[in-house]
Protein backbone atom coordinates (compact mmCIF):
# COMPACT_ATOMS: atom_id res chain seq x y z
CA UNK A 1 0.00 0.00 0.00
CA UNK A 2 1.78 3.23 -1.16
CA UNK A 3 1.64 6.27 1.46
CA UNK A 4 -1.25 7.64 -0.04
CA UNK A 5 -3.12 4.87 0.58
CA UNK A 6 -2.40 4.34 3.89
CA UNK A 7 -2.78 8.31 4.80
CA UNK A 8 -6.23 7.76 4.26
CA UNK A 9 -6.87 3.95 4.95
CA UNK A 10 -8.65 4.98 8.04
CA UNK A 11 -11.77 6.30 7.06
CA UNK A 12 -14.22 8.51 9.16
CA UNK A 13 -16.41 6.53 9.83
CA UNK A 14 -16.52 2.41 9.51
CA UNK A 15 -19.24 1.31 6.75
CA UNK A 16 -21.55 -1.38 7.75
CA UNK A 17 -21.07 -4.79 6.07
CA UNK A 18 -22.43 -5.42 2.91
CA UNK A 19 -24.07 -8.66 4.41
CA UNK A 20 -26.50 -5.49 6.15
CA UNK A 21 -27.75 -5.25 2.87
CA UNK A 22 -28.11 -8.25 0.75
CA UNK A 23 -30.24 -8.80 3.67
CA UNK A 24 -32.57 -6.04 3.22
CA UNK A 25 -32.70 -6.58 -0.31
CA UNK A 26 -33.98 -10.43 0.51
CA UNK A 27 -36.75 -9.10 2.84
CA UNK A 28 -37.84 -7.23 0.49
CA UNK A 29 -38.12 -9.75 -2.38
CA UNK A 30 -40.24 -11.74 0.49
CA UNK A 31 -42.83 -8.85 -0.23
CA UNK A 32 -43.13 -8.14 -3.83
CA UNK A 33 -45.38 -10.10 -6.36
CA UNK A 34 -44.09 -11.96 -9.43
CA UNK A 35 -42.63 -9.88 -12.13
CA UNK A 36 -41.81 -7.11 -10.20
CA UNK A 37 -38.89 -4.73 -10.86
CA UNK A 38 -37.89 -2.30 -8.22
CA UNK A 39 -35.83 1.84 -9.05
CA UNK A 40 -34.32 3.56 -6.76
CA UNK A 41 -32.91 7.26 -7.15
CA UNK A 42 -30.51 8.59 -5.24
CA UNK A 43 -31.10 12.53 -4.30
CA UNK A 44 -30.45 15.13 -5.61
CA UNK A 45 -27.50 17.65 -5.51
CA UNK A 46 -29.58 20.61 -4.12
CA UNK A 47 -28.17 24.33 -5.31
CA UNK A 48 -27.95 27.62 -3.28
CA UNK A 49 -27.18 30.37 -5.12
CA UNK A 50 -24.09 31.10 -7.83
CA UNK A 51 -22.15 27.79 -7.81
CA UNK A 52 -22.91 26.58 -4.47
CA UNK A 53 -24.17 23.67 -3.61
CA UNK A 54 -25.59 21.86 -0.36
CA UNK A 55 -24.42 19.26 0.89
CA UNK A 56 -25.48 15.69 -0.17
CA UNK A 57 -27.63 13.77 2.02
CA UNK A 58 -28.68 10.06 0.62
CA UNK A 59 -31.88 8.89 -0.19
CA UNK A 60 -32.49 6.85 2.67
CA UNK A 61 -34.34 3.93 0.72
CA UNK A 62 -31.51 3.94 -1.65
CA UNK A 63 -28.76 3.56 1.56
CA UNK A 64 -30.82 0.81 3.28
CA UNK A 65 -30.91 -1.75 0.10
CA UNK A 66 -27.48 -0.73 -1.00
CA UNK A 67 -25.26 1.03 1.45
CA UNK A 68 -24.03 3.31 -1.18
CA UNK A 69 -23.82 6.88 -0.36
CA UNK A 70 -23.07 8.87 -3.75
CA UNK A 71 -25.21 11.01 -5.54
CA UNK A 72 -26.29 10.40 -8.97
CA UNK A 73 -26.69 6.22 -8.19
CA UNK A 74 -29.56 4.58 -9.60
CA UNK A 75 -30.70 0.79 -7.98
CA UNK A 76 -32.68 -1.47 -10.04
CA UNK A 77 -33.73 -4.59 -8.61
CA UNK A 78 -35.69 -7.28 -10.62
CA UNK A 79 -35.64 -10.98 -8.84
CA UNK A 80 -37.06 -12.68 -11.40
CA UNK A 81 -35.27 -11.21 -14.64
CA UNK A 82 -34.56 -14.01 -16.39
CA UNK A 83 -31.14 -13.16 -17.16
CA UNK A 84 -29.31 -13.43 -13.61
CA UNK A 85 -27.65 -10.55 -14.91
CA UNK A 86 -30.24 -7.99 -14.38
CA UNK A 87 -31.42 -9.56 -10.95
CA UNK A 88 -29.50 -6.93 -8.57
CA UNK A 89 -27.82 -3.91 -10.72
CA UNK A 90 -26.62 -0.83 -9.35
CA UNK A 91 -25.62 2.32 -11.37
CA UNK A 92 -22.95 4.80 -10.39
CA UNK A 93 -21.13 7.91 -11.57
CA UNK A 94 -18.04 7.11 -13.58
CA UNK A 95 -15.20 8.53 -12.67
CA UNK A 96 -12.68 10.73 -14.76
CA UNK A 97 -9.20 12.93 -14.17
CA UNK A 98 -11.31 15.90 -14.05
CA UNK A 99 -13.37 14.96 -10.95
CA UNK A 100 -10.84 13.00 -9.11
CA UNK A 101 -8.95 16.98 -9.34
CA UNK A 102 -11.98 18.98 -8.47
CA UNK A 103 -14.12 16.50 -6.22
CA UNK A 104 -11.87 13.70 -5.38
CA UNK A 105 -12.21 10.27 -6.35
CA UNK A 106 -15.66 8.58 -6.74
CA UNK A 107 -16.54 4.88 -5.98
CA UNK A 108 -15.12 2.58 -8.72
CA UNK A 109 -17.06 -0.54 -9.65
CA UNK A 110 -15.17 -2.88 -7.69
CA UNK A 111 -15.88 -0.81 -4.41
CA UNK A 112 -19.33 -0.30 -5.29
CA UNK A 113 -19.60 -4.01 -5.16
CA UNK A 114 -17.90 -4.53 -2.01
CA UNK A 115 -19.59 -1.87 -0.15
CA UNK A 116 -23.09 -3.38 -1.20
CA UNK A 117 -22.61 -6.80 -2.23
CA UNK A 118 -23.67 -5.97 -6.06
CA UNK A 119 -22.18 -7.98 -8.26
CA UNK A 120 -23.17 -5.73 -11.76
CA UNK A 121 -22.00 -2.45 -10.84
CA UNK A 122 -22.59 -0.78 -14.41
CA UNK A 123 -21.61 3.37 -15.14
CA UNK A 124 -24.50 5.79 -15.07
CA UNK A 125 -24.50 5.95 -18.88
CA UNK A 126 -25.55 2.21 -19.14
CA UNK A 127 -29.06 2.74 -17.22
CA UNK A 128 -31.09 3.90 -20.36
CA UNK A 129 -29.88 0.55 -21.94
CA UNK A 130 -30.77 -1.63 -18.97
CA UNK A 131 -33.89 0.62 -17.74
CA UNK A 132 -35.41 0.13 -21.33
CA UNK A 133 -35.06 -3.52 -21.21
CA UNK A 134 -36.46 -4.76 -17.66
CA UNK A 135 -39.33 -2.50 -18.28
CA UNK A 136 -40.27 -4.40 -21.58
CA UNK A 137 -40.19 -7.67 -18.73
CA UNK A 138 -41.54 -6.06 -15.83
CA UNK A 139 -45.20 -6.90 -14.41
CA UNK A 140 -45.03 -4.42 -11.97
CA UNK A 141 -42.86 -1.39 -11.54
CA UNK A 142 -42.28 -0.57 -7.97
CA UNK A 143 -41.56 3.37 -8.03
CA UNK A 144 -40.35 5.36 -4.72
CA UNK A 145 -41.50 8.87 -2.88
CA UNK A 146 -41.24 10.56 0.14
CA UNK A 147 -44.52 9.41 2.28
CA UNK A 148 -43.27 10.49 5.80
CA UNK A 149 -46.59 12.15 6.98
CA UNK A 150 -45.03 15.39 8.40
CA UNK A 151 -42.94 15.84 5.13
CA UNK A 152 -43.94 18.93 3.04
CA UNK A 153 -41.78 18.63 -0.05
CA UNK A 154 -42.37 21.52 -2.57
CA UNK A 155 -39.24 20.61 -4.56
CA UNK A 156 -39.57 18.65 -6.99
CA UNK A 157 -37.09 15.57 -6.62
CA UNK A 158 -35.14 13.09 -8.68
CA UNK A 159 -37.30 10.36 -7.89
CA UNK A 160 -40.47 12.33 -8.79
CA UNK A 161 -39.16 13.66 -12.21
CA UNK A 162 -38.46 9.50 -12.95
CA UNK A 163 -42.12 8.78 -12.07
CA UNK A 164 -42.98 11.17 -14.54
CA UNK A 165 -41.04 10.45 -17.11
CA UNK A 166 -42.16 6.46 -16.19
CA UNK A 167 -45.58 7.04 -17.14
CA UNK A 168 -45.31 9.34 -20.33
CA UNK A 169 -42.91 6.60 -21.81
CA UNK A 170 -44.26 3.66 -20.62
CA UNK A 171 -47.70 4.04 -19.51
CA UNK A 172 -49.34 0.60 -19.55
CA UNK A 173 -47.79 -0.83 -16.82
CA UNK A 174 -48.72 -1.59 -13.22
CA UNK A 175 -47.55 1.25 -10.89
CA UNK A 176 -46.98 0.30 -7.55
CA UNK A 177 -45.70 2.06 -4.08
CA UNK A 178 -42.85 1.24 -2.74
CA UNK A 179 -42.88 3.23 0.06
CA UNK A 180 -44.81 1.09 2.30
CA UNK A 181 -43.16 -1.86 1.84
CA UNK A 182 -39.73 -0.17 2.84
CA UNK A 183 -41.73 1.69 6.09
CA UNK A 184 -41.92 -2.19 7.26
CA UNK A 185 -38.71 -3.05 6.25
CA UNK A 186 -36.94 0.02 8.28
CA UNK A 187 -38.76 -0.04 11.26
CA UNK A 188 -37.48 -3.09 12.56
CA UNK A 189 -33.76 -2.44 13.18
CA UNK A 190 -31.19 -5.24 12.38
CA UNK A 191 -28.22 -5.70 15.01
CA UNK A 192 -25.58 -4.05 12.49
CA UNK A 193 -27.79 -0.67 12.37
CA UNK A 194 -27.98 -0.72 16.44
CA UNK A 195 -24.23 -0.77 16.36
CA UNK A 196 -24.24 2.29 14.01
CA UNK A 197 -26.68 4.01 16.49
CA UNK A 198 -24.97 3.19 18.97
CA UNK A 199 -21.65 4.98 18.22
CA UNK A 200 -23.61 7.87 17.19
CA UNK A 201 -24.97 7.78 20.77
CA UNK A 202 -21.63 7.20 22.31
CA UNK A 203 -20.63 10.37 20.38
CA UNK A 204 -23.67 12.45 21.54
CA UNK A 205 -22.47 11.72 25.07
CA UNK A 206 -19.03 12.86 24.37
CA UNK A 207 -20.18 15.53 23.66
CA UNK A 208 -22.89 16.14 26.10
CA UNK A 209 -20.31 15.65 29.31
CA UNK A 210 -18.28 18.21 27.58
CA UNK A 211 -21.01 21.29 27.63
CA UNK A 212 -21.62 20.35 31.20
CA UNK A 213 -17.94 21.49 32.18
CA UNK A 214 -18.35 24.36 29.44
CA UNK A 215 -21.48 25.75 30.41
CA UNK A 216 -21.66 29.08 32.76
CA UNK A 217 -23.33 32.35 32.86
CA UNK A 218 -22.30 34.44 29.70
CA UNK A 219 -21.35 31.79 27.52
CA UNK A 220 -23.55 32.77 24.23
CA UNK A 221 -25.25 29.70 22.56
CA UNK A 222 -23.60 29.23 19.25
CA UNK A 223 -20.55 28.80 21.04
CA UNK A 224 -21.86 26.17 22.93
CA UNK A 225 -22.72 24.86 18.80
CA UNK A 226 -19.06 25.21 18.64
CA UNK A 227 -18.19 23.04 21.22
CA UNK A 228 -20.87 20.20 19.87
CA UNK A 229 -19.98 20.36 16.61
CA UNK A 230 -15.93 19.95 17.32
CA UNK A 231 -16.35 17.02 19.45
CA UNK A 232 -18.92 15.08 17.23
CA UNK A 233 -16.39 15.53 14.26
CA UNK A 234 -13.27 14.35 16.03
CA UNK A 235 -15.35 11.49 17.43
CA UNK A 236 -15.62 10.73 13.83
CA UNK A 237 -19.61 11.67 13.71
CA UNK A 238 -20.90 13.34 10.09
CA UNK A 239 -21.45 16.02 12.59
CA UNK A 240 -24.67 17.14 13.76
CA UNK A 241 -28.01 14.59 13.27
CA UNK A 242 -30.36 17.54 13.17
CA UNK A 243 -29.73 21.29 13.17
CA UNK A 244 -29.31 21.54 16.58
CA UNK A 245 -31.81 23.40 19.58
CA UNK A 246 -30.00 25.10 22.05
CA UNK A 247 -32.15 27.42 23.88
CA UNK A 248 -31.57 29.17 26.92
CA UNK A 249 -34.38 30.67 28.98
CA UNK A 250 -37.46 32.30 26.79
CA UNK A 251 -35.44 30.35 24.22
CA UNK A 252 -36.07 27.02 25.78
CA UNK A 253 -40.12 27.02 24.97
CA UNK A 254 -39.87 27.78 21.21
CA UNK A 255 -40.04 23.73 20.07
CA UNK A 256 -37.97 24.44 17.21
CA UNK A 257 -35.70 27.13 18.27
CA UNK A 258 -32.59 26.90 16.08
CA UNK A 259 -30.98 30.31 15.58
CA UNK A 260 -28.89 29.86 18.90
CA UNK A 261 -27.60 33.88 19.07
CA UNK A 262 -28.47 34.73 22.58
CA UNK A 263 -26.18 34.73 25.70
CA UNK A 264 -26.85 32.07 28.56
CA UNK A 265 -27.67 33.95 31.89
CA UNK A 266 -27.33 33.68 35.26
CA UNK A 267 -30.34 31.81 37.24
CA UNK A 268 -31.82 30.13 33.29
CA UNK A 269 -32.14 26.95 32.27
CA UNK A 270 -30.75 25.82 28.70
CA UNK A 271 -32.52 23.43 26.96
CA UNK A 272 -30.47 20.90 24.72
CA UNK A 273 -32.08 18.91 21.52
CA UNK A 274 -28.38 18.25 19.97
CA UNK A 275 -27.47 14.56 18.93
CA UNK A 276 -24.81 13.28 16.68
CA UNK A 277 -24.91 11.36 12.96
CA UNK A 278 -22.74 8.15 12.61
CA UNK A 279 -22.72 6.52 9.36
CA UNK A 280 -26.26 7.87 8.12
CA UNK A 281 -27.38 6.94 11.42
CA UNK A 282 -28.49 9.38 13.93
CA UNK A 283 -29.05 9.90 17.73
CA UNK A 284 -31.42 12.45 19.31
CA UNK A 285 -31.00 13.59 22.33
CA UNK A 286 -32.48 16.67 24.32
CA UNK A 287 -31.27 17.89 27.88
CA UNK A 288 -31.96 20.96 29.95
CA UNK A 289 -28.88 22.06 32.80
CA UNK A 290 -28.88 25.17 34.66
CA UNK A 291 -26.36 27.81 33.53
CA UNK A 292 -25.29 28.20 36.66
CA UNK A 293 -25.04 24.56 37.55
CA UNK A 294 -28.03 24.98 40.32
CA UNK A 295 -31.86 24.22 39.45
CA UNK A 296 -33.46 26.66 41.55
CA UNK A 297 -36.08 25.11 43.61
CA UNK A 298 -38.70 25.71 41.21
CA UNK A 299 -37.02 24.91 38.17
CA UNK A 300 -36.11 21.45 40.00
CA UNK A 301 -39.36 21.05 40.66
CA UNK A 302 -40.60 21.39 36.74
CA UNK A 303 -37.33 18.92 36.05
CA UNK A 304 -38.83 16.37 38.51
CA UNK A 305 -41.54 16.51 36.61
CA UNK A 306 -41.07 16.28 33.11
CA UNK A 307 -38.13 12.97 34.71
CA UNK A 308 -40.96 11.17 36.15
CA UNK A 309 -43.75 11.01 32.93
CA UNK A 310 -40.19 9.93 30.82
CA UNK A 311 -39.15 7.13 33.45
CA UNK A 312 -43.14 5.83 32.82
CA UNK A 313 -43.15 6.40 29.34
CA UNK A 314 -39.91 4.12 29.43
CA UNK A 315 -42.16 1.07 30.98
CA UNK A 316 -45.44 1.97 28.71
CA UNK A 317 -43.83 2.07 25.30
CA UNK A 318 -44.19 -1.72 25.11
CA UNK A 319 -45.10 -4.00 21.85
CA UNK A 320 -48.26 -3.96 21.39
CA UNK A 321 -49.12 -0.28 22.25
CA UNK A 322 -49.92 1.56 19.67
CA UNK A 323 -48.29 4.84 19.73
CA UNK A 324 -51.50 7.58 19.42
CA UNK A 325 -53.46 5.16 22.41
CA UNK A 326 -49.88 5.36 24.28
CA UNK A 327 -49.53 9.52 23.85
CA UNK A 328 -53.07 9.84 25.52
CA UNK A 329 -51.83 8.01 28.62
CA UNK A 330 -48.77 10.22 29.11
CA UNK A 331 -51.18 13.01 28.36
CA UNK A 332 -53.24 11.41 31.72
CA UNK A 333 -49.70 11.71 33.32
CA UNK A 334 -48.51 15.24 32.57
CA UNK A 335 -52.07 16.05 33.33
CA UNK A 336 -51.64 15.08 37.05
CA UNK A 337 -47.82 17.14 36.95
CA UNK A 338 -49.37 19.90 35.43
CA UNK A 339 -51.93 19.71 38.25
CA UNK A 340 -49.14 19.69 40.60
CA UNK A 341 -46.88 22.25 39.64
CA UNK A 342 -50.28 24.43 40.22
CA UNK A 343 -50.19 25.39 36.32
CA UNK A 344 -54.04 23.38 35.81
CA UNK A 345 -57.23 23.51 37.79
CA UNK A 346 -58.49 19.98 38.52
CA UNK A 347 -61.56 21.27 38.24
CA UNK A 348 -61.48 23.08 34.83
CA UNK A 349 -59.64 19.67 33.59
CA UNK A 350 -62.85 17.71 34.62
CA UNK A 351 -64.77 20.32 32.24
CA UNK A 352 -62.24 20.33 29.38
CA UNK A 353 -62.85 19.57 25.84
CA UNK A 354 -61.49 15.88 25.36
CA UNK A 355 -60.41 17.02 21.44
CA UNK A 356 -58.84 20.03 23.21
CA UNK A 357 -56.76 18.99 26.43
CA UNK A 358 -55.84 21.43 28.40
CA UNK A 359 -52.27 19.76 29.14
CA UNK A 360 -51.22 20.94 25.53
CA UNK A 361 -50.82 24.10 26.20
CA UNK A 362 -48.07 23.38 28.24
CA UNK A 363 -47.00 19.92 26.55
CA UNK A 364 -48.37 20.49 22.74
CA UNK A 365 -45.97 17.72 20.60
CA UNK A 366 -45.72 14.49 20.75
CA UNK A 367 -43.89 11.87 22.82
CA UNK A 368 -42.33 9.23 21.22
CA UNK A 369 -41.01 8.73 17.26
CA UNK A 370 -39.40 5.91 15.43
CA UNK A 371 -35.76 6.66 15.06
CA UNK A 372 -33.23 5.71 12.42
CA UNK A 373 -31.50 6.89 9.28
CA UNK A 374 -33.81 9.19 9.55
CA UNK A 375 -34.17 11.42 12.82
CA UNK A 376 -37.82 11.22 12.29
CA UNK A 377 -37.66 8.10 11.12
CA UNK A 378 -40.55 6.34 8.89
CA UNK A 379 -43.14 4.22 11.16
CA UNK A 380 -46.97 3.75 12.11
CA UNK A 381 -48.71 5.62 14.47
CA UNK A 382 -51.63 3.16 14.22
CA UNK A 383 -50.31 -0.02 13.79
CA UNK A 384 -48.62 -1.70 17.42
CA UNK A 385 -45.52 -1.34 18.48
CA UNK A 386 -43.05 -4.72 17.97
CA UNK A 387 -39.40 -5.35 19.46
CA UNK A 388 -36.74 -4.74 17.79
CA UNK A 389 -38.07 -1.02 17.01
CA UNK A 390 -36.19 2.40 18.41
CA UNK A 391 -38.11 5.51 19.66
CA UNK A 392 -37.14 8.65 21.36
CA UNK A 393 -38.84 9.04 24.69
CA UNK A 394 -39.30 13.23 25.01
CA UNK A 395 -41.32 14.57 27.28
CA UNK A 396 -41.38 18.37 28.15
CA UNK A 397 -43.19 21.42 30.19
CA UNK A 398 -42.72 24.52 28.70
CA UNK A 399 -43.90 27.22 30.32
CA UNK A 400 -43.68 30.84 28.85
CA UNK A 401 -44.85 33.03 31.35
CA UNK A 402 -41.49 31.69 33.55
CA UNK A 403 -39.17 31.67 30.30
CA UNK A 404 -38.91 28.31 31.78
CA UNK A 405 -38.68 24.61 29.38
CA UNK A 406 -37.61 21.62 30.42
CA UNK A 407 -37.72 18.33 27.96
CA UNK A 408 -35.51 15.15 28.34
CA UNK A 409 -35.29 12.97 26.27
CA UNK A 410 -33.83 9.12 25.51
CA UNK A 411 -33.41 6.56 22.32
CA UNK A 412 -35.03 3.49 23.53
CA UNK A 413 -34.98 -0.31 21.98
CA UNK A 414 -38.27 -1.90 22.34
CA UNK A 415 -37.40 -5.54 23.32
CA UNK A 416 -39.56 -8.43 23.77
CA UNK A 417 -38.68 -8.96 27.51
CA UNK A 418 -38.00 -5.80 28.33
CA UNK A 419 -36.99 -2.30 26.90
CA UNK A 420 -32.92 -1.36 26.48
CA UNK A 421 -32.70 2.24 27.08
CA UNK A 422 -30.10 2.94 24.61
CA UNK A 423 -28.62 6.62 26.15
CA UNK A 424 -28.91 5.01 29.61
CA UNK A 425 -25.22 6.15 30.25
CA UNK A 426 -25.88 9.87 29.74
CA UNK A 427 -26.45 11.65 33.13
CA UNK A 428 -30.44 12.71 33.68
CA UNK A 429 -30.71 13.03 37.34
CA UNK A 430 -30.62 16.33 38.36
CA UNK A 431 -28.16 15.83 41.19
CA UNK A 432 -25.94 13.91 38.41
CA UNK A 433 -26.53 17.08 36.66
CA UNK A 434 -25.32 19.37 38.66
CA UNK A 435 -22.25 17.51 40.19
CA UNK A 436 -21.00 17.08 36.99
CA UNK A 437 -21.45 20.66 36.38
CA UNK A 438 -19.38 21.81 39.67
CA UNK A 439 -16.23 19.61 37.99
CA UNK A 440 -15.32 22.58 35.38
CA UNK A 441 -12.93 21.51 32.55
Amino acid sequence: MNAEALHCAAMRYQPLPADLYITNRQRLYQNLPAGSVVIVHSNDVLPTNADGTLGFVQNSDLFYLSGIDQEESILVLFPDAADPKQREMLFVRETSELIAVWEGEKLTQAQATERSGIQRVHWLQDFEVQFRSVMCQAAQVYLNSNEHPRATCPTETRETRFTRRCQQEYPLHDYRRLAPLMHELRVIKQPQELRALSEAIRITEAGFRRLLKFVKPGVHEFEIEAELSHEFIRQRGRGFAYTPIIGSGANACVLHYITNHCQCQDGEMLLLDVAANYGNYNADLTRTIPVNGRFSPRQRQVYDAVLRVFQECRKILRPGVIIREYQEEVGKMMTSELIRLGLLDRDAVEKQDPEKPLYKKYFPHGTSHPLGIDVHDVGHMWKPVHAGMVFTIEPGIYIREENLGVRLENNVLIGQDRNIDLMASIPIEADEIEALMQEKA
